[in-house]
C-alpha cells in the first residue's frame, strides 16, 4: 500500500492550489492522508474525489471543517496502527506533544510545524510531511509517502 500524506496545505491563503508535482503522484497512490489545515472545505472536498481519504482538522481550519473532521484519530493501514492529528503548541516540543495523545499505535502522522520529521523513536513512527505549499518555518516544500508492506511501514519525504 503507498500513501500520500499531506499537511498544512493552506489553500487558498498560502497558495492558490498545491504545487502540480503533489497531484501527479497523488495518481500513483492508494489513499491520501491529510494531517490538517486544509483552511478551506472546498479543497477538502476536491482532494476527497482523487482517493480514498482520512484527514483530521488543525488550528487554521475553518469552522466547517472543523464540524466534519475530528482533531485526531485512529486508522488502520495493512497491519499497522497510525495515529493522526495536527499536533500543536511549539515546535521545539512537538515530538513529546503528538505522542501523548496516542497509545500502542506503530506510526504518528502530523503536521503544525511545516516542517518534515521521518524518525523511528521507541519503536515508532514519527512522519510529518512538512508543507507542500507554506515555508513558514521550513526552507522548501514537502510533502510525504508512506509504502506499507506485510513487515514494515517506511517513510519518506518528498522535496517539491
Amino acid at each position: 500500500m503507498k500513501i500520500l500524506v499531506l499537511s498544512d496545505t493552506h489553500v487558498p491563503r498560502a497558495a492558490h492550489d498545491m504545487p502540480e508535482a503533489v497531484y501527479k503522484a497523488i495518481e500513483g497512490v492508494d489513499m491520501i492522508v491529510h494531517a490538517g489545515d486544509f483552511v478551506e472545505k472546498d479543497f477538502f472536498e476536491k482532494l476527497q474525489t482523487m482517493r480514498p481519504m482520512k484527514a483530521v482538522c488543525g488550528n487554521m481550519d475553518s469552522p466547517e471543517l472543523r464540524n466534519i473532521l475530528q482533531p485526531k484519530e485512529v486508522f488502520e493501514a495493512g497491519k499497522f496502527r497510525i495515529g493522526l492529528i495536527h499536533g500543536y503548541g511549539a515546535p521545539a516540543n512537538m515530538l513529546d506533544t503528538v505522542e501523548s495523545e496516542f497509545k500502542d499505535v506503530d506510526a504518528i502522522i502530523f503536521g503544525h510545524s511545516h516542517s518534515a520529521v521521518n524518525i523511528v523513536k521507541s519503536g515508532v513512527l514519527f512522519f510529518n510531511p512538512g508543507s507542500p505549499t507554506d515555508k513558514v518555518f521550513a526552507q522548501i516544500n514537502t510533502y510525504g509517502i508512506l509504502e506499507i508492506t506485510d513487515k514494515k511501514i517506511e517513510g519518506k519525504i518528498i522535496k517539491i
